[in-house]
């Protein structure tokens, strides 16, 4: 799978249509041509012509003639899931895409109460592996933005990704659909993010997030699909943090627009083989909205928004005196308690982690931010 394209991305033949319908019984000794011809017939009786779909569902139409149907969702909304639903159901869609990159995909098979204790559980192991798989700065905002996410999970009791996890099972049901993962990878975006932010902004945006603890109600969760409320959120979030806005909502746009593009090509027909227009349907958080129509028709440079700066000369000083720092510490505790004791910590598989983990991070000035 290339890189422009990491997707899960196959057919998958109907189950039992949630609406009652039932697929066709298929004959043994059948041949595959007839069966096919018969799954895509039964998928065109299901699929709707002009559908009432809910207020948050978009339509955009490509060049050949293929429709996109853009959900957007508040991430914690039962709401959106029931609008993903009856999205997908009604239009019976060729290809299903996702706001999710490769680095989230395992939320679509946990099931609600593991998703719970995944976003709650926040521990020294989860911390290591961010700063090893992404560099100190971005690992840290990593586990930064997953403690934003397990205090909005505490404060409703329900996971994130629902209406993604609905959308994955929904196509499963839809005859030789494929689903695809539509978000640019999250270690690129937070690279991007910190390379962005001046040291005084990092260490602001750290704070912030450190002690974030206003209480959050369903009500608010779901007036965040009402497009006035939440351009009013966001500017306010782009006159404190502008590079917040362009890494993590404006150059996401345009990565989305592009896999949502690249997913509405026209689709070859079992029977005869004829390219006929495909149908789409797009779930993304309604914030994505309005920047994935101003570029639905737009040339796209999407290498530009894939490309992470090296660090500046500061930026890998301080990550040397950070570095030496810790390993200065760690051994004059190790002095402190004797040479004996000291030599017991340092094989302490907590302590060798650690050590580990400092010694990945490259005093390269090109290498990880």
């Amino acid at each position: 799978m290339d890189e422009d394209n990491k997707s899960e991305d196959g057919s998958v033949g109907p189950t039992e249509n949630a609406s009652g319908d039932k697929p066709p019984c298929i004959a043994p000794g059948m041949a595959d041509g007839e069966t096919l011809e018969m799954l895509w017939q039964f998928r065109a009786q299901l699929r709707q012509d002009s559908p009432e779909l809910p207020e948050t569902v978009t339509r955009l139409t490509a060049p050949d003639g293929s429709i996109l149907y853009l959900v957007g969702t508040a991430h914690f909304s039962e709401d959106s899931k029931n609008d993903v639903t009856t999205t997908i159901r009604a239009v019976q869609p060729d290809v299903v895409v996702v706001e999710l990159c490769q680095y989230r995909v395992s939320m679509l098979r946990m099931d609600e109460n593991t998703l719970l204790r995944e976003a709650k559980d926040i521990n020294l192991e989860k911390v290591q592996q961010a700063i090893k798989q992404n560099g100190l700065m971005s690992g840290l905002m990593q586990i930064l933005l997953l403690k934003v996410s397990a205090h909005i999970t505490e404060q409703l009791g329900m996971a994130p990704g629902g209406e993604f996890r609905e959308a994955y099972i929904e196509a499963g049901r839809v005859p030789f659909c494929k689903f695809h993962l539509g978000d640019r990878p999250i270690p690129v975006t937070l690279k991007r993010t910190i390379a962005a932010l001046s040291l005084w902004q990092k260490a602001r945006l750290a704070w912030g997030l450190c002690f974030l603890s206003d209480p959050i109600s369903k009500e608010d969760v779901e007036k965040c699909k009402q497009k006035d409320l939440l351009e009013q959120t966001m500017s306010e979030m782009i006159g404190e943090f502008p590079a917040l806005h362009q890494t993590i909502v404006a150059e996401r746009d345009i990565y989305l627009t592009h896999k949502l593009r690249q997913a509405t090509h026209c689709v070859e027909s079992p029977s005869n083989g004829q390219k006929v227009p495909a149908v789409v349907v797009g779930v993304v958080g309604m914030g994505h909205v309005p920047g994935i129509e101003r570029n639905w028709d737009m040339e796209l440079n999407v290498q530009e928004i894939m490309t992470v700066a090296p660090p500046s000369q500061l930026s890998w000083m301080l990550r040397t005196v950070v570095k030496g720092v810790l390993m200065g510490m760690l051994g004059y505790a190790c002095y402190r308690v004797g040479g004996g004791l000291g030599r017991t910590l340092l094989t302490l598989p907590a302590v060798q982690s650690l050590i580990e983990t400092l010694r990945l991070q490259s005093p390269d000035p090109a290498g990880p931010l």
